[in-house]
């Protein structure tokens, strides 16, 4: 069993009968406030580059995304597969100067947002960002995709 199995078989063991009662109760929502928690430090460890504590936070991001993914496996929605199956299927799709074509000379700088509004059929760049995004956050995303 890998590492990664092993984590989702101790989450799914928390969440199951007979597991930590705090652990069944949660919801998508009720972990969302620990979710953004995580995001920020992890965004911390980054700027100051204390790689201990990074690799410690980045194994609590992956367990809230295990937890995420068994919660929607809980009401047939989707698996963790699922998940890594969509964006190794994008990543593909995103990089064709990589997988498909080494001579594919149309990649340039921002394919990778034009290829994403074609794939989500939105109508300008800016479409996506999200809006529960603390508002100078927001900002900086709008500016990123408009630079792209």
């Amino acid at each position: 069993m890998t590492k990664f199995e092993e984590l989702t078989q101790i989450v799914k063991k928390l969440r199951r009968p007979g597991g930590c009662d705090w652990d069944r109760k949660q919801t998508h929502e009720s972990l969302m406030p620990y979710l953004l928690d995580v995001v920020y430090v992890v965004i911390e460890e980054i700027e100051t580059k204390y790689f201990d504590l990074l690799k410690e936070e980045l194994g609590d991001l992956l367990l809230h995304v295990v937890f995420q993914a068994d919660l929607a496996e809980d009401t047939n929605n989707f698996s963790i597969e699922d998940s890594i199956d969509r964006v190794n299927k994008k990543l593909i799709s995103r990089h064709p100067h990589i997988f498909d074509n080494k001579n594919n000379t149309t990649w340039t700088k921002g394919n990778w947002e034009s290829q994403k509004q074609k794939e989500k059929r939105r109508d300008s760049v800016l479409d996506g960002v999200p809006n529960s995004l603390p508002a100078l956050l927001n900002l900086e995303g709008y500016k990123k995709k408009l630079q792209a």
